[in-house]
């Protein structure tokens, strides 16, 4: 059976530091605490069984990974934070905000009996945080939908309909070539599974409906305009735009409504992916989608009350898109 003397060995340091690590009751130094969670991971610790008993009654606290990485929309990402909290307490649970990207500070979290289960937000297709959560024994959900986490509870709204949908619509508008101006190129690169799904879905929506699509990277903020006049100009015929950027959309609906732009003749019609308050601000929108982005922390907060409460509450819930139509 692996001792805390054994970490204590491996990481370097004194039996207390790896205590207080664990613990949390004094500050350690953020290099010794990374050398203590990594030795606490690769050598597998537990606590003595009766000292875990102690250790790991139920803390009423729920750790949230909410990493602030670079080309995240912060204003969404703290919509759904609200949406977490709000359901958190209302279930007389507290929130640990856990702001690192990686699996060192779930394992830690969860190992140190700080939590009682964990949501993990910004999830990667492809996500390596997977494979620690599994080994876990607390209960985590995860708010995305990536590939291989098939123990895992998932709670997301569903992008992939949503790209679809707003295919659907600018079809039903008359329009035959149109467009995806998506999330930063660094949000993109990483495969963010949201990013991912509302490509495939409004590709997917493209040749169903037998329209020509493409997929841009937009930066957010002012920069955007220049981009949405690059891809205008390099093709005349483009008339139909679905915007997912919350940074960059009032940057680039006020581009298409300017009089001296490659849009002005064209009249292109505009759909907004974005919480309902941003899209009611911005004129000239065909359309919008909502993000329901404090129904979604809501749901995987009720997702892990479940799951704590020894309850099912299914392995996939993806929140439905709704249209917000503004012309007949």
């Amino acid at each position: 059976m692996v001792t805390i003397a054994d970490v204590a060995r491996a990481a370097g340091v004194s039996i207390s530091t790896v205590s207080y690590v664990m613990s949390g009751k004094r500050t350690i130094s953020q290099e010794t605490q990374d050398r203590v969670t990594q030795a606490i991971a690769d050598l597998e610790y537990s606590p003595h069984a009766s000292a875990r008993s102690l250790a790991s009654r139920s803390t009423n606290v729920i750790g949230l990974q909410a990493p602030l990485r670079s080309g995240v929309d912060v204003h969404v990402v703290m919509q759904i934070v609200g949406g977490v909290v709000t359901e958190a307490r209302a279930n007389h649970y507290d929130i640990l905000l856990l702001t690192g990207d990686d699996a060192a500070g779930l394992s830690h979290a969860a190992r140190a009996s700080m939590v009682d289960g964990l949501l993990v937000m910004d999830i990667e297709s492809n996500d390596p945080r997977i494979q620690t959560l599994e080994g876990l024994e607390i209960p985590s959900v995860l708010i995305g939908l990536p590939a291989g986490a098939d123990s895992l509870v998932c709670v997301d709204f569903d992008f992939e309909a949503a790209g679809r949908l707003a295919a659907e619509r600018l079809a039903e508008l008359g329009h035959r070539r149109i467009a995806l101006f998506g999330a930063p190129a660094e949000v993109m690169d990483r495969h963010t599974s949201y990013a991912d799904r509302l490509m495939r879905g409004f590709l997917d929506g493209c040749d169903e409906h037998g329209l020509v699509g493409s997929v841009h990277a937009c930066p957010s903020g002012a920069e955007a305009g220049a981009v949405v006049d690059a891809v205008l100009n390099a093709d005349a015929e483009l008339t139909g735009i679905l915007i997912h950027n919350e940074g960059a959309l009032p940057h680039i609906a006020a581009r298409l409504n300017a009089t001296d732009g490659p849009a002005a003749a064209r009249e292109p019609a505009v759909i907004a992916l974005c919480p309902a308050e941003m899209a009611q601000a911005v004129a000239g929108l065909a359309d919008s989608i909502a993000i329901p982005a404090e129904q979604i922390g809501a749901a995987a907060a009720d997702a892990l009350r479940a799951l704590l409460a020894h309850q099912n509450p299914g392995k996939v819930l993806l929140l439905p898109p709704t249209l917000a139509s503004r012309v007949g």
